[in-house]
């Protein structure tokens, strides 16, 4: 977990479990309250929900990060969005009480993961920004700029998606800018 090297986490491995999970597996539906947040050690999630019956991805997790539903996480409320894999994956799941006493009794984990909420927070008024502010094509140049490592690692009909625009968009966008 970033935060790790503030805490000596084998100390608390009775608090959390190791899953492996095949890709395309949903660890929280929308809709659903989540009473777990994972740390990923190896693959790729994605977080999306349903917007008139598509699916639309708005965050993308990778290796050393972590990944709930944090406002059903925190208030018991269901779910805004699902949480899927894109890849096999490795994770540490761990429930809210757990989570709740390791934080508690490790000091300086909590400010770290306050930081870590902020960054988040950031980045996603960023997000929404940039879908008003910007133009498709805008938006693609900076996730090759910013994010290289999703293009190298996503599906491109979940990087389509996350952009704001079909497939078939993203293909022309692509096509233009690699001439």
């Amino acid at each position: 977990m970033r935060g790790s090297e503030y805490i000596d986490w084998s100390q608390y491995r009775h608090l959390y479990e190791e899953i492996s999970v095949p890709a395309r597996s949903v660890l929280l539906e929308e809709g659903k309250v989540s009473r777990y947040a994972y740390f990923i050690i190896e693959g790729a999630v994605r977080v999306w929900f349903n917007n008139k019956g598509k699916d639309t991805t708005f965050q993308f997790f990778f290796e050393g990060e972590g990944v709930s539903s944090i406002e059903s996480f925190r208030t018991g409320q269901p779910s805004m969005c699902t949480i899927e894999t894109i890849t096999a994956a490795r994770l540490y799941k761990i429930s809210k009480e757990n989570l709740e006493l390791v934080i508690d009794s490790a000091p300086g984990l909590r400010p770290k993961m306050e930081e870590i909420m902020f960054q988040r927070l950031l980045r996603y008024a960023s997000m929404f920004i940039s879908q008003i502010r910007d133009t498709p094509q805008e938006r693609y140049e900076a996730l090759i700029r910013d994010q290289p490592h999703i293009l190298q690692r996503v599906p491109l009909q979940y990087i389509a998606s996350y952009l704001g625009i079909t497939p078939v968009s993203l293909s022309r966008i692509r096509n233009k800018l690699h001439r």
